[in-house]
Order: C-alpha cells, then sequence, then structure tokens
C-alpha cells in the first residue's frame, strides 16, 4: 500500500506541474486553481508515504518518477522536444529508481 500511496502522491505533483504550465504563470485561473490543489494533495500523500519509506529514499522515488511524468507530458501534450543528452539521463533516472526498489535495503523502514 505505501507504494500505491507514493504512486498517487507522484500523480499528483505531476498533475500540478502539467496545470502549472497552463496556467501561464498563474494569470489563468481554472489552471491555477488545480496547480494549488494538486500540490497540497501531492505533499499530504508524499507525507503519510514517510510512515513507510526513509525521507531520502521517498524523495528520489517521487522526484524521479515525476520528472519522467513531466518530460512524457512536455513531449505528449506542450510540443516540448528532448535531445539526446536528456533522454540518456532521464534513462539514468529511471535507473536510480530500479536500483533503489530492487537492490537497496532502505526502500522501506
Amino acid at each position: 500500500m505505501p507504494y500505491v500511496i507514493l504512486i498517487f502522491a507522484v500523480l499528483a505533483e505531476t498533475i500540478g506541474t502539467t496545470a502549472l504550465q497552463a496556467s501561464q504563470q498563474f494569470s489563468r485561473p481554472l489552471p491555477s486553481v488545480i496547480v494549488v490543489v494538486a500540490y497540497g494533495v501531492a505533499f499530504y500523500l508524499l507525507a503519510i508515504a514517510l510512515r513507510t519509506f526513509p525521507v531520502g529514499i521517498a524523495y528520489a522515488m517521487w522526484s524521479g518518477m515525476g520528472i519522467v511524468f513531466i518530460a512524457v507530458i512536455g513531449f505528449a501534450v506542450f510540443g516540448q522536444k528532448l535531445d539526446l543528452a536528456a533522454i540518456l539521463g532521464i534513462g539514468l533516472i529511471m535507473a536510480g529508481i530500479l536500483v533503489i526498489n530492487l537492490f537497496s535495503g532502505t526502500a522501506t523502514h
């Protein structure tokens, strides 16, 4: 269950960051409200996940997955391009998340 909560925290953060781009520097009301609500939900769920995960591990997974999701959304929704170095870097982030979850004994308390 802690992984599910963490995934929902990442999804909320991803929604908030996507809305942040759509808010056009908080000049559009609806996306601006979505930013505030989604980030509130994201941090609340992250706080719940911290009952199980050490803060460094939870934050590494939360931010890493968020980076990957936002890069994909930026490409698919906003037409933002990724060069080879960006793609390789994102691949390394994904590899780091896998290493933590598959080989680290500190992934959960």
